[in-house]
């Protein structure tokens, strides 16, 4: 017998510890996609049920926009047979401000409260749907000049918080459902299936699209347009016609339009908000405030002969993109929406941003010789997005409106105005999470009404100090 040579034997060892080694590194792989594979099927598990849950609330939500559209072309026809109609916006104003401080709790804060429950979890009331529907319709009733949008959120983020709640699903899913309710109010009520997909992921933030409920809100805004759609909903439909090329002059005309319209949403949200504050610290008891402002808003219209502009007022976009408008209509109508929603009736924006917008864009396309379509058009848009914050819903729902082809243009319209608009918009509780500009960099974090309080407060002591 001979023993096995030193380098025999380290060799069998370095072989034996490359075995062992390689049986080790097997082993660990195998468990990291055991490992895997049981959180991918929890994921697509609890993704399913989430799935599920979304349809129900889009599915809930277009059965509500074909009900509340309904209600408001049967009180808009009734209020267009009977001018009388107009007599009951004192007793709607009232009703409505009594109803929201003695029973509604919260729910008077409307879309903002939406925003907070999205992103705090905080408890939006059952009663805030019915709440916001009934007043909403009364409002139309009487003549008060709002949208329907607000209604829709309102009652779509309604229907996924109680029924997250009712679940107790986690914040995450709580989040997602939220964002979707969003989105199946918004394609169900305006028919722009990529644009409320986008209008979810993008209404609680300033500079932020929630990608991770981007598929969520997809399917719900594309479920609640087909339900509406499919119980009897028509929206109407516009068509630009002629898009001129892309070239400096026309890019220069479509700059300086998105420019307008930005201030133009600007100077809305300022009227709303001054209005607001107005009543409430000028007026101590809440129900002479809404007297008060309800004989406003009723005593403009009377002395005026602004009837035209009430409720919706579809017709500033037929004649925005016909070229029949003037300046004096979008300023009519925007007056009229915020001294309506400022005195505290219910109801939304987006339709009155619409006709302001659109009236705007058809007078200007006489300033630019454009088309007026084509004016009018961006004027929706650009109006519609500033005002909102949400330049890439913007450039959706030109897709969804117009077709893509002026895509271009949509793009260059929805980031200017929004730009221009700065740190403003209707709803105060949107988070800044990208401040437009470096000259706005400190107010990161904040919500647009904590902004507007720290520039307001910033320009006191600037004030101060100059007089000083």
């Amino acid at each position: 017998m001979h023993d096995n040579p030193p380098h025999t034997a380290t060799s069998l060892d370095a072989l034996s510890n490359t075995f062992e080694t390689a049986s080790a590194s097997m082993l660990q792989r195998e468990r990291l996609l055991a490992a895997d594979t049981t959180r991918d099927l929890r994921n697509a598990r609890e993704s399913l049920w989430l799935l599920v849950l979304v349809l129900i609330v889009s599915t809930a939500m277009g059965a509500a926009a074909w009900l509340f559209l309904a209600c408001l072309d049967a009180v808009s026809a009734v209020r267009a047979a009977q001018p009388l109609c107009f007599a009951l916006l004192p007793i709607v104003g009232i009703a409505t401000a009594w109803l929201y401080r003695t029973h509604g709790n919260d729910a008077a804060r409307g879309n903002n409260l939406v925003i907070d429950s999205t992103l705090t979890g905080k408890p939006i009331p059952a009663r805030m749907a019915l709440f916001t529907f009934c007043c909403s319709v009364a409002t139309h009733l009487a003549g008060g000049s709002a949208g329907r949008e607000g209604t829709a959120v309102q009652i779509g983020g309604t229907i996924a918080d109680n029924l997250a709640r009712r679940l107790q699903l986690g914040p995450r899913d709580h989040q997602d459902l939220l964002h979707a309710g969003i989105s199946a109010a918004f394609g169900g009520v305006f028919g722009t299936p990529l644009a409320g997909a986008f209008f979810g992921m993008e209404m609680c933030f300033v500079g932020k699209l929630n990608y991770s409920a981007g598929i969520y809100c997809l399917i719900a805004s594309f479920t609640g347009d087909a339900v509406a759609r499919a119980l009897g909903t028509q929206h109407a439909e516009h068509l630009i016609g002629i898009i001129p090329n892309l070239e400096p002059r026309t890019v220069a005309y479509a700059v300086a339009a998105a420019v307008v319209f930005g201030l133009t949403a600007r100077l809305f949200s300022l009227a709303i908000r001054a209005l607001k504050r107005f009543y409430a610290h000028r007026i101590t008891n809440y129900l002479v405030a809404a007297l008060v402002g309800s004989l406003v808003v009723l005593a403009v219209f009377v002395v005026g002969h602004l009837e035209r502009y009430a409720g919706l007022s579809t017709w500033l976009v037929d004649a925005g993109f016909s070229g029949d408008t003037t300046l004096g209509d979008a300023v009519l109508k925007l007056i009229m929406t915020a001294l309506t929603l400022g005195a505290g009736f219910q109801g939304g924006e987006v339709t009155p941003l619409f006709g302001i917008g659109a009236a705007l864009g058809g007078w200007l396309s006489s300033v630019f010789d454009m088309p007026a379509a084509f004016m009018a058009a961006l004027g929706l848009l650009g109006v519609f997005g500033a005002g909102l914050n949400v330049p890439i819903t913007t450039i959706m729902l030109g897709i969804d409106m117009f077709g893509g082809q002026g895509a271009p243009y949509f793009v260059i319209v929805a980031f200017v105005s929004y730009l221009v608009a700065g740190h403003r918009g209707v709803y105060a509780a949107q988070r800044i999470v990208t401040p437009k500009r470096r000259s706005l960099a400190r107010d990161s974090g904040l919500t647009l009404d904590e902004a507007i309080e720290q520039h307001r407060h910033s320009i006191a002591e600037a004030d101060k100090e100059h007089t000083s």
